[in-house]
């Protein structure tokens, strides 16, 4: 056997490389060296320590995700699963308005409420949050090098920062200029130490485990308006900001908050709530009302982007504890939450029924009586699976379609079926609709809209959507054709990666970091979801599989192989330039 050195540490041999420019795939090898790319030709007779074969695949860069809260879970899982299933190579966290740092020890049980109660984080799951290493940002950010698996870039959250500088007063009042100035002190030691940006949070479906309003909801516009304008100091990174109307129809006053937060900042600002809205949930939320207000956003030089959904709910539906759909109606949550025996005598009672009967339609709108996310409505939930074959007719029917054959209001279908099969029916959200379809496919064209968006790492018990990606790449690129594969893929890697300022991912060229995926074309798309119990404490999850990935290859190291995970962990925490 030979000592000589192979000439690369990995070659890709015979994929169509698709390298995120948007430029035509062409069939080249990849050869990879010291985490980079190396050449891109044709690489017969030439050696490497391992090659995989990508004949009939696309060799395309690893996809960027741009909203994840990957932060509690990435410091006992350095892989992000499930999203490194899907591709994806570099994650966003610390969105929302809070990460798990900075934090002071007396304070790690209030974060985990936050996370908890916005996110449906497991207090449980998060005890495997690796505490002892870590207060500060800077602290956070240096014990993750050398203990990754995917890139990890984090934004600090405002809520943090309020809770460090302002203690339990932070969710109960504006903060004093010393107490801003104390803050704009520490997102400066932030992006010194490589933060991605600032993240802030005015909406009033963010509450803590307490149902009081999460920290950064009590801060006046002149405090968020100084954190951003310090975090512009440093020239790089974005500004996530969620304001209090994003779920209605975003308001004109918070269009000029948003557009004073790019001014003010000269980055991107990033919300969430634009395009693709369901007129019944949001009847102001137009998709030519947000063309024209991020028109205005531009000619002003505050440009503000939207995050888009692209992959519709699709989330399991009982009639009891396991069901946090209905925070928004009371009455729900607390008929949801009894003990079997008196929830099935609740549901039996006149008065009670009548009471449920109209509240779901009714849902709370007031952002000072709890928080106003929009339960499902009727149409989009279905009959799964039924527990009495008598019924079995009923199943993959929507609501509202059985209350409008029987004559019945919607509730009580989806309660006296409940109720008869001792609440073992069970259902499904599904949101995808032709009205739906078509509003997402066009406002995805907008450059404004940036696609995703996972929410990796929350959501535990009802999916965190990990597979968006896969589900854009089979859905909208490869059977709708919305995009071009080379646009596609473009949209989920070069272009989240620009945005945020990560110049040096999201493409394939010559010495750049080897960040790639190899995809199937035939077969790329959501496959299963199961619900395991493999989370610290033994909590449970639901896991959003898909097919058709051969590999995710993060700085020229597969972590990724034929669906197992590697080993390996030649993940960077990576920051704005």
């Amino acid at each position: 056997m030979s000592d000589q050195k192979s000439e690369y540490d990995l070659i890709i041999r015979g994929g169509m490389v698709v390298d995120g420019s948007g430029l035509p795939r062409r069939r080249v090898d990849v050869g990879i060296r010291d985490g980079k790319v190396a050449k891109l030709a044709h690489l017969e007779g030439h050696t490497a320590e391992q090659e995989i074969d990508a004949k009939g695949m696309i060799v395309a860069p690893g996809i960027v995700d741009a909203h994840t809260h990957y932060d509690p879970q990435i410091t006992f899982d350095p892989y992000a699963t499930m999203s490194c299933y899907h591709g994806v190579t570099t994650i966003m966290a610390g969105n929302c308005g809070f990460s798990v740092a900075p934090c002071k020890p007396q304070d790690r049980e209030f974060l985990q409420g936050i996370f908890a109660r916005v996110e449906d984080m497991d207090p449980i799951a998060m005890s495997g949050i690796t505490w002892d290493q870590f207060e500060t940002f800077k602290e956070f950010l240096d014990s993750r090098k050398g203990r990754l698996g995917v890139n990890f870039a984090c934004y600090i959250g405002h809520s943090n920062l309020r809770r460090w500088v302002m203690g339990e007063d932070a969710n109960k009042r504006a903060a004093t200029d010393a107490e801003i100035a104390a803050m704009c002190k520490m997102v400066g030691e932030a992006m010194d130490a490589g933060a991605a940006g600032f993240s802030s949070s005015a909406a009033p479906t963010h509450l803590d485990i307490h149902d009081k309003p999460v920290p950064s909801r009590l801060a006046e516009p002149k405090e968020v308006l100084a954190l951003v304008t310090e975090v512009g100091k440093h020239g790089a990174g974005s500004i996530a900001y969620l304001p209090s109307s994003a779920i209605g129809g975003i308001t004109k006053e918070d269009q000029e908050f948003m557009i004073s937060l790019g001014q003010a900042s000269g980055l991107p600002v990033i919300m969430q709530g634009l395009g693709g809205r369901n007129k019944v949930d949001a009847p102001t939320a137009t998709w030519e009302a947000s063309q024209i207000f991020l028109d205005d956003a531009v000619k002003r030089g505050g440009p503000v982007f939207s995050l888009l959904i692209t992959r519709p709910f699709d989330r399991s539906l009982v009639i009891g504890p396991a069901n946090l759909h209905y925070r928004a109606v009371p009455s729900w949550m607390n008929m949801l939450n009894l003990p079997e025996a008196e929830r099935a005598a609740l549901l039996r009672d006149p008065k009670a029924r009548e009471e449920l009967r109209r509240a779901v339609e009714n849902y709370n709108r007031d952002p000072t009586k709890g928080t106003t996310v929009p339960p499902p409505i009727w149409p989009t939930v279905f009959v799964d699976r039924v527990a009495d074959p008598a019924h079995k007719a009923l199943e993959g029917r929507s609501i509202q379609e059985l209350a409008d054959e029987q004559g019945k209001a919607p509730a009580d279908v989806i309660l006296d079926l409940a109720l008869a099969e001792d609440f073992k029916t069970e259902f499904r959200w599904r949101t995808e609709s032709p009205d739906w379809r078509d509003a997402v496919g066009t406002a995805q064209h907008d450059p404004r809209m940036l696609i995703g968006t996972s929410d990796g790492g929350a959501h535990l018990a009802k999916d965190d959507g990990a597979d968006w990606s896969s589900y854009f790449l089979r859905s909208w690129v490869i059977d709708r054709k919305v995009w071009t594969l080379e646009e596609g893929v473009r949209q989920i890697t070069q272009i989240p990666a620009a945005l945020l300022g990560l110049n040096d991912r999201g493409v394939i060229k010559v010495g750049g970091w080897a960040d790639i995926m190899i995809f199937d074309p035939e077969t790329i798309g959501p496959w299963k979801k199961e619900f395991t119990h493999d989370l610290p404490g033994g909590v449970g999850r639901v896991k959003a599989w898909g097919k058709g990935v051969k590999a995710t290859i993060v700085n020229g190291q597969p972590i990724v192989l034929d669906g197992k995970l590697t080993d390996r962990l030649p993940g960077h925490v990576v920051a704005p330039h």
